[in-house]
């Protein structure tokens, strides 16, 4: 097999410049002695340049296709190449239970889904590299007051230190995507607990920024009920995206008082 095709219904968009390649493997050197596991290696551009790194390896790919050209072209990984949906895996059992960074050239019409995913396994995942659209790129890495700051922004940053790395142009890639990429870098923040009820914190993120162009007050009152005193609240006069993460996590602890106290 000399060739994959890339798969529009996979969202593939296979990177042909070397050098950005080495770049994007790179990123994994600023959280080291830790195993790796990339998503999604396609011909493997990253993998040729983690493997030399020497660190315990691991990838997964969904491609039918993909996964022989991996055997043939990279004999050394043997079992390390999982032929598998990264979203449906338990991470658990990847590196018997121990961190690893998360890395790749990650599939465009899943990223976010990669990256919500990773949150529900922040335990497991101190770092995360790698490839995405800009657009996603800049809402993770949006501070409160950007029209680009949302649910990504907030539920990630919760957790994680976000760094844009650096932006890559569409003819670099095969067959070149509509938008521009860009690559970033997330490091857990230290944060054991949010402080507040973590599946109400999620609800109410959520919640308010599906109205994201209105007041909080048309949005909490899916969550506090219509006829809520606390909607009264000043608060309730701003937009979702001019709170920050520790301001919805305060407002998380008054919503859950507030409901628990009827």
């Amino acid at each position: 097999m000399n060739t994959v095709k890339p798969k529009k219904f996979l969202g593939q968009h296979f990177l042909t410049d070397l050098h950005v390649a080495q770049r994007i493997a790179d990123t994994v050197d600023a959280c080291p002695d830790l195993p790796v596991l990339e998503v999604g290696p396609g011909m493997g551009v990253l993998t040729q340049y983690i493997l030399p790194k020497g660190r315990e390896f691991k990838v997964v790919e969904i491609d039918f296709d993909s996964v022989p050209y991996l055997h043939e072209h990279f004999p050394q990984l043997g079992d390390n190449i999982i032929e598998g949906d990264f979203l449906q895996m338990n991470l658990r059992d990847l590196f018997d239970g121990r961190p690893f960074v998360l890395t790749g050239n990650y599939p465009y019409n899943i990223s976010s889904q990669i990256f919500f995913k990773m949150v529900e396994n922040k335990d497991l995942i101190p770092c995360c590299t790698g490839m995405i659209q800009k657009e996603v790129a800049e809402r993770m890495a949006a501070l409160p007051g950007s029209k680009t700051y949302g649910v990504l922004s907030v539920l990630i940053q919760a957790w994680y230190d976000v760094e844009y790395l650096f932006t890559v142009d569409e003819h670099v890639f095969n067959p070149p995507p509509k938008v521009k990429s860009a690559v970033i870098r997330l490091t857990r923040n230290g944060k054991i607990s949010l402080g507040c009820d973590e599946q109400l914190f999620r609800r109410i993120v959520k919640t308010v920024f599906t109205m994201r162009r209105k007041m909080m007050r048309n949005g909490m009152k899916q969550i506090l009920g219509k006829d809520s005193p606390m909607l009264a609240d000043p608060l309730f006069t701003q937009r979702p995206e001019q709170l920050s993460v520790q301001e919805f996590v305060e407002l998380t602890n008054r919503v859950s008082a507030e409901i628990t106290s009827r």
